[in-house]
C-alpha cells in the first residue's frame, strides 16, 4: 500500500461512533401504476427507509486526495465499506487502518463496515480485528463481512469450492462473534446476482450442458450458514464492456433499471425458502460496469450513470433493501470513483439529491415508461417526491397526489446544467403537469 489515507492529522480530534440500525425487512406491497401519470398516495405507508442505502466503498489504494477531503465529508454518504474490492483478499488489515476508517466515517456521518480477509486469512486473525476495534478501542463497529466475491476472487485463483468456503466462513464468523456477540455479519458477498437460478454464480464456474450439475453458490451458502448470517450480501455490475468488446449504450442502462426489483424478489424468496427466515438484504458493491472503463456515454464516470444509479437506488429503496454500497468513493484511474483526482463525478450528486429525501416511504407509481417517482415523508412532515426521467426528452407528465393540492414545492434539480441545485420554492404547475428535463433527477419537498 503506497498511500494510506491522510487522516493522521485528524486522529487527535476525532472519535468513533455509529448508531444501531433497524434490520427489519418489510414485505413490499404490490405497486399499481396509473397509466400516463405519476401518482402518489401520502396516506399509504410503505415502511421505513433504511439509513444505510446511501453507502459506498473505500480502500487504502484509492485514498481521497487532500484537496477533495471536504467533498468526502460533505457527500451525505451513510455507510463506508472497507476495504474495497479485491484489496482485502490480497492484504491484511492493520489496526491503524481501522483507526483511519473510523475517523473518516465519523467525519462523514457514516458507519464503518469492515470486510476481514478470507483468502490466506484465519479465524484468529479476524477475531483479533474485532477485539481491537470493539473491545480495545470501543469503536462498536456493528457490520462486518468475510472475504470478497468468493465465486470470483477465490475460485479463479485457488480452486476453492463451495464446501470449503462455507465451512471456513462459518469458522471465521463464529470466532468473530465469540469476541463480540453483538456484531452483525454479512455474506457471502457474491460477485453478481440475477433474477433466476441461471444468472447467479455457480461452482464450477465453467458452463456445462446441464446447469443442475453445478452448485449454486448462494443456495449452498444459505444451507450451510443461513442460521448464522445476519445480512445476505451480493454485488451487482450489470455490464462488462471490456469482456464484451461492445460499448454500453444509454438504452442498455435504461433497460437494466427494470431488473433490480425482480433480483431482490428472487433473493428474498430463496432466503425464506431455504432458511425459513426473512434475512435483510444488502448490495454491497454496485455500479454499472465491473471493468475499468471511462469516457463513454454510459460508463461509470458518465453523466447518465448518475441518472441510472438514482433510479436503481429508488428501486432498491422500494424493495426495502437494508444496505446499498456504490463502488466506490475515490478512484484515481478507473471510472468508478465518486471522486476522481480533483473532480467530482456526476454520480456524487445522487447522494446530494437523496439527502433531501424522507425516511418513511409512501406509495408512489409511474405510468410512464422510463420515468420513475419515489415518495417519502420527512421528520418535519414534508412530503418528498424523487422524479427521475431516464429518457432523452423533456417530459410533461400529470402528477396526482391523493388528498393534496399543493400550491408550491421546494425544488432541487440535477440535469445537464444543474448539479443538484436548490431552485428554491416553485409554484406547482396550474395544469397539474410537472416538467422533467431530459435525463434528469427532480426532487420536490411539499409542506402542507
Amino acid at each position: 500500500m503506497k498511500r494510506l489515507f491522510l487522516i493522521t492529522a485528524l486522529m487527535s480530534v476525532l472519535s468513533a461512533g455509529c448508531g444501531p440500525a433497524r434490520t427489519a425487512t418489510p414485505t413490499p406491497a404490490a405497486v399499481t401504476a396509473q397509466p400516463g401519470r405519476l401518482y402518489v398516495d401520502p396516506g399509504r405507508d410503505m415502511g421505513p427507509i433504511s439509513l444505510y442505502v446511501y453507502g459506498t466503498n473505500y480502500g487504502p489504494e484509492n485514498a481521497v486526495p487532500a484537496n477533495m477531503i471536504q467533498a468526502a465529508f460533505d457527500s451525505h454518504i451513510s455507510a463506508l465499506r472497507f476495504p474495497d474490492g479485491r484489496w482485502g483478499s490480497e492484504n491484511d488489515i492493520y489496526p491503524n487502518q481501522i483507526d483511519t476508517l473510523v475517523a473518516l466515517s465519523k467525519k462523514m456521518g457514516a458507519i464503518p463496515i469492515i470486510s476481514v480477509r478470507f483468502q490466506n486469512g484465519t479465524p484468529e486473525a479476524a477475531a483479533a480485528l474485532v477485539h481491537y476495534a470493539n473491545i480495545e478501542q470501543g469503536y462498536h463497529i456493528t457490520y462486518w463481512s468475510i472475504g470478497n466475491e468468493p465465486d470470483y476472487e477465490l475460485l479463479n485463483r485457488k480452486a476453492i469450492d463451495t464446501v470449503y468456503f462455507n465451512a471456513q466462513w462459518r469458522a471465521i464468523a463464529e470466532a468473530m462473534k465469540t469476541v463480540d456477540p453483538t456484531i452483525k455479519i454479512m455474506g457471502p458477498e457474491l460477485s453478481q446476482w440475477g433474477v433466476k437460478v441461471a444468472e447467479t454464480p455457480k461452482f464450477p464456474s465453467t458452463k456445462t450442458p446441464n446447469i443442475q450439475e453445478r452448485k449454486d453458490w448462494m443456495t449452498e451458502f444459505l444451507k450451510a450458514n443461513g442460521d448464522l448470517v445476519d445480512i445476505v450480501a451480493v454485488h451487482r455490475y450489470p455490464e462488462y464492456a471490456l469482456l464484451t468488446k461492445t460499448p454500453i449504450t444509454l438504452d442498455t442502462l435504461r433497460q437494466n433499471t427494470l431488473e433490480w426489483e425482480p433480483m431482490v424478489a428472487y433473493l428474498r424468496t430463496m432466503i425464506h425458502q431455504i432458511t425459513g427466515r426473512d434475512i435483510p438484504i444488502a448490495f454491497t458493491e454496485v455500479n454499472s460496469d465491473s471493468g475499468a472503463v471511462t469516457e463513454g456515454m454510459a460508463t461509470p464516470d458518465s453523466f447518465f450513470n448518475a441518472i441510472w444509479y438514482a433510479d436503481v437506488l429508488g428501486r432498491l429503496i422500494s424493495e426495502h433493501v437494508f444496505m446499498v454500497n456504490q463502488f466506490e468513493l475515490s478512484n484515481r484511474q478507473a471510472g468508478w470513483g465518486l471522486i476522481f483526482n480533483s473532480e467530482l463525478r456526476p454520480t456524487y450528486y445522487v447522494f446530494q439529491m437523496y439527502s433531501h429525501f424522507g425516511n418513511e416511504q409512501v406509495f408512489a407509481s409511474s405510468g410512464m415508461g422510463f420515468v420513475s417517482v419515489y415518495a417519502a415523508k420527512r421528520a418535519d412532515g414534508s412530503l418528498t417526491l424523487m422524479m427521475i426521467n431516464l429518457t432523452d426528452y423533456e417530459k410533461r407528465i400529470p402528477l396526482q397526489i391523493k388528498g393534496m393540492s399543493p400550491s408550491q414545492a421546494e425544488v432541487w434539480l440535477f440535469d445537464a446544467t444543474h448539479k443538484a441545485e436548490d431552485l428554491g420554492a416553485q409554484a406547482m404547475p396550474a395544469d397539474g403537469k410537472v416538467i422533467l428535463p431530459a435525463q434528469s433527477i427532480t426532487m420536490y419537498a411539499i409542506t402542507k
